[in-house]
């Protein structure tokens, strides 16, 4: 874990002059719930104990220096011209968001920003998202600028949806934003309300790194969505009514499913069966029953495996070998292609679990596993002021 006073060390170090805050945006594990959320669904996310820190301090012109300690690199822009960067990726997730500011709040100031980060990167964990509502986060406490968490979640989604180019959904800034420790939250990401879901204290949510990094690209990502837009096309003739996958049920589905390409109902086939089991995982936990959630959690693995296809053989043996060592479930969690699984384990049975998973994925795979016990954190918040 990242100490906050290591984080404005460097700052001081980088810049010649203390941060006037630290910001920490935490990265998050979607228990149940991924490719839901574009199509107006329910998604079941927590946020982790493991964020981007942003250290801040307001300049006097309209300049933004950022460091990036992963990566060893700075990057600056005018305020007066932002475009995005080919030399520096990690970079244009920071001009995004302060462009989309600067669309709201045009006298905004410059500022230099050190980011450090203890998510994994392509891990499926959403330090991107961590990273943007960071940097959001922190723009407007330096200016003044009240955002409600709702409104800074759909900021940073825009920023990444039209300046990144990854037509993201609205879950992983909302629950950067809106994370509760202690639970998860479950969210309709058509209108945006949302309850907490207490989780229950006897088992721990386990996150294992398949160490394969996420490759899902925004043109595969994008084309997921697409073939979502044309299941909703196909099928409004019958379902007059329908604005997106969200308004079909299991029964439309059934009845019309034959009406469509293969692929494309295959997609629509998990989207549709993927809300329906969110919301029975949601009223599991509520009553305490991990092991009806753990049952849904395999269920949804198979359907992203099988209907939408963003399951990879690392992860489907990863998730395999964890469903055999005495989890109550276990999936493969964001947007997919590699990165992580997720399981929900009894709290006495951690260490053991792990042992059994990491050395039976290392045995058959050749790779080294790495597992992160996960406690759910609040979401973005100030946590130091120097100044």
């Amino acid at each position: 874990m990242l100490d906050p006073a290591a984080v404005e060390a460097a700052f001081a170090a980088r810049y010649g002059r203390p941060p006037s805050l630290i910001v920490r945006a935490p990265g998050r594990v979607n228990l149940m719930g991924d490719h839901t959320d574009y199509n107006d669904g329910f998604v079941f996310p927590m946020a982790l104990d493991r964020a981007v820190y942003v250290a801040a301090h307001s300049r006097s012109d309209r300049v933004v220096r950022a460091f990036a300690t992963r990566f060893d690199e700075e990057d600056s822009f005018a305020l007066a011209a932002i475009a995005r960067s080919d030399q520096r990726p990690w970079s244009n997730y920071v001009r995004g968001v302060v462009k989309a500011l600067l669309a709201r709040e045009p006298a905004l100031s410059g500022a230099d920003l050190l980011i450090d980060s203890d998510v994994p990167i392509g891990g499926g964990l959403s330090s991107s998202a961590a990273l943007e509502v960071a940097v959001g986060f922190a723009f407007q406490s330096l200016n003044g600028i009240a955002l409600r968490g709702e409104e800074l979640a759909l900021l940073t989604q825009e920023a990444e949806n039209t300046f990144v180019g990854m037509r993201c959904g609205i879950m992983d800034q909302f629950i950067a934003t809106l994370g509760q420790a202690g639970h998860a939250l479950l969210i309709d990401c058509r209108d945006l309300s949302y309850r907490a879901v207490p989780l229950p204290s006897d088992v721990r949510v386990v996150v294992i790194g398949s160490r394969v990094p996420r490759a899902l690209t925004a043109s595969a990502y994008n084309r997921r969505r697409a073939e979502c837009d044309e299941a909703v096309r196909r099928l409004r003739p019958a379902l007059p009514h329908i604005a997106a996958l969200r308004d079909v049920t299991p029964s439309d589905l059934a009845r019309l499913g034959a009406t469509l390409p293969p692929i494309i109902h295959a997609r629509a086939r998990h989207v549709v069966s993927e809300n329906a089991r969110v919301l029975e995982g949601a009223a599991a936990l509520e009553h305490g029953d991990a092991a009806a959630f753990g049952a849904l959690m395999n269920t949804s693995h198979a359907s992203l495996r099988d209907d939408y296809a963003v399951s990879i053989p690392e992860l489907d043996h990863l998730v395999a070998v964890a469903q055999a060592a005495g989890c109550y479930g276990a999936r493969l969690t964001g947007a997919g292609f590699g990165g992580c699984m997720v399981g929900l384990v009894d709290a006495d049975a951690v260490s053991a679990f792990v042992a059994a998973v990491t050395t039976a994925y290392r045995r058959e795979t050749g790779r080294e596993a790495t597992a992160y016990v996960c406690r759910a954190a609040d979401g973005v918040r100030r946590i130091a002021s120097a100044a």
